[in-house]
């Protein structure tokens, strides 16, 4: 079957590339054609030219600079990942940067089926057009749709009354809905009429072997360091909390980020400082660390995936349903903890990895199922 999948345009987020890799390989390995749609810009009827500037100030948090510099920075921050996208994540559309676009585009691939997921795609203010991803572009046509693993990233609601409206219209033409936090559930049932089902987020109906496999192909070398720290939203709590796990347990600390944000002045005055390493990087990481500090969802999951300690720190303007659902669903919740409740905790405190990876033998069966049946 033919399917085009949908979800968060793909920048140099580590997670939101590997969840739409992972979800293409099960695809190809079930004996799909899986393409991803390349949905990107929230731009309405700007040029398509006038879109790429407007996604690479978002990116970069930066406005009032020539656009053309914007988008050649852009370029360069992300140019070790991009390799990762060109040559794993495949095949893929052109870049689509309006509804009228993904229309045409969808219509004429053929597609037999749309799947949207994962990732935070049901969250307004993080996708480019809320309606694109309940299949607006598609309604009349004679095409499967799936939701798979899709989230909504809080429990609370952030829908206007009008997408309200026409998303639980367009979510009833769904052949199957199933989402990756439990909380999602319950919003798809009180908000928008539906019933759904809670799945594994993509990355996770992997084997650590499908990833440990493509760092071993880019020969990436080890990382040096024990103690792994991806945050994406450094603080000065967070950075105590490193230097306390450091200090108690003797690893030494890394990171796979970049070391400043891209600023105009930080690209200036030290372009290399703000290049985000290859995604092969990232997954080497969690392969040499024996501890991991995360503030990020997908932190979590590789930990997991990886059988690998880890502290969290939620990061609530990301959305806290995401952590408190994945770490519930493996019995992890106590690894959730402020800066200061990680002060007073066992730093090197056990897992219990035979209870979690049962637990993640269980909803893989179930996810896979789900998959298998609603593309029949």
């Amino acid at each position: 079957m033919k399917i085009g999948i949908l979800t968060q345009p793909l920048h140099s987020n580590y997670g939101g590339m590997l969840q739409a890799y992972a979800l293409q390989q099960v695809l190809k390995r079930m004996g799909h054609e899986p393409w991803l749609v390349r949905r990107i810009g929230r731009i309405g009827r700007i040029p398509v030219k006038q879109g790429m500037v407007d996604v690479a100030k978002f990116f970069l948090g930066r406005k009032n600079v020539d656009p053309f510099q914007i988008i050649a920075d852009k370029e360069y921050v992300e140019h070790r990942v991009r390799p990762f996208r060109d040559k794993y994540i495949t095949p893929v559309t052109p870049l689509l940067y309006t509804t009228a676009q993904l229309s045409e585009r969808t219509l004429r691939d053929g597609y037999e089926a749309l799947l949207v997921g994962s990732d935070q795609v049901w969250r307004p203010k993080y996708s480019p057009c809320i309606t694109n991803y309940f299949l607006d572009f598609a309604e009349g046509r004679a095409v499967r749709r799936v939701a798979y693993g899709a989230s909504f990233g809080v429990d609370e609601w952030e829908f206007s009354r009008e997408d309200t409206a026409r998303c639980a219209r367009l979510l009833r033409q769904f052949d199957a809905v199933s989402v990756r936090e439990s909380s999602g559930i319950g919003l798809c049932r009180e908000r928008l009429g539906c019933e759904a089902v809670q799945v594994l987020d993509p990355t996770l109906l992997l084997d650590k072997s499908d990833y440990e496999k493509i760092v071993e192909r880019e020969e990436e070398p080890a990382c040096g360091g024990s103690l792994f720290c991806y945050v994406l939203d450094s603080e000065p709590a967070k950075s105590r909390a490193l230097e306390v796990l450091a200090s108690r347990t003797g690893l030494a600390p890394f990171m796979s980020m970049p070391c400043k944000p891209g600023t105009a002045e930080n690209l200036q005055a030290d372009p290399e400082a703000c290049v985000y390493p290859p995604v092969t990087r990232w997954l080497r990481s969690f392969m040499d660390a024996r501890l991991v500090l995360t503030d990020s969802f997908h932190g979590c999951v590789f930990s997991i995936l990886f059988n690998k300690p880890f502290w969290v720190i939620g990061n609530r303007a990301r959305g806290m349903a995401r952590f408190e659902s994945l770490l519930g669903m493996f019995g992890l919740g106590e690894r959730l903890v402020t800066p200061e409740q990680l002060e007073a905790a066992d730093p090197l405190s056990p897992v219990d990895w035979v209870s979690v990876n049962a637990r993640r033998e269980e909803m893989r069966a179930f996810s896979m199922s789900f998959l298998t049946n609603s593309l029949q």
